[in-house]
């Protein structure tokens, strides 16, 4: 149902060093790059978007969930993560109040934002 989604940043750069390390394990990568503004995805086109942070104050938190084809990806989402000074929220686990086979590892990302690689394949 959705076609992209889209943050503001207050450091662009820092956040996609940030989003360049996690998403490569997801299978994702920069597929646009317009300097300020950048897309993310599968090529050809993206669906995640990065930007300067333009309107609103303050901090609103936002969760972002990215699909992993297998709970090893998970795993390296989250080394990923970690190695870019991320804060940890949740390491890698089951989160069986959700279904039986989610598992998930979730992170801070530079702006505070909640994000998460999940896999929801048994093993």
């Amino acid at each position: 149902m959705l076609d992209h989604v889209s943050i503001q940043c207050r450091d662009v750069v820092a956040s996609a060093a940030f989003y360049d390390a996690v998403l490569a394990p997801l299978g994702g990568g920069r597929v646009m790059d317009f300097g300020q503004v950048i897309g993310y995805g599968v090529a050809p086109m993206p669906d995640f978007w990065i930007g300067p942070q333009e309107t609103g104050e303050g901090f609103r938190e936002a969760h972002l969930a990215f699909s992993a084809e297998s709970r090893d990806a998970v795993q390296a989402f989250y080394e990923a993560a970690v190695a870019s000074g991320a804060t940890v929220l949740h390491e890698p686990r089951i989160w069986s109040e959700y279904h039986p086979s989610y598992f998930g590892a979730f992170v801070r990302d530079p702006d505070g934002n909640n994000v998460e690689a999940v896999c929801h394949s048994p093993e």
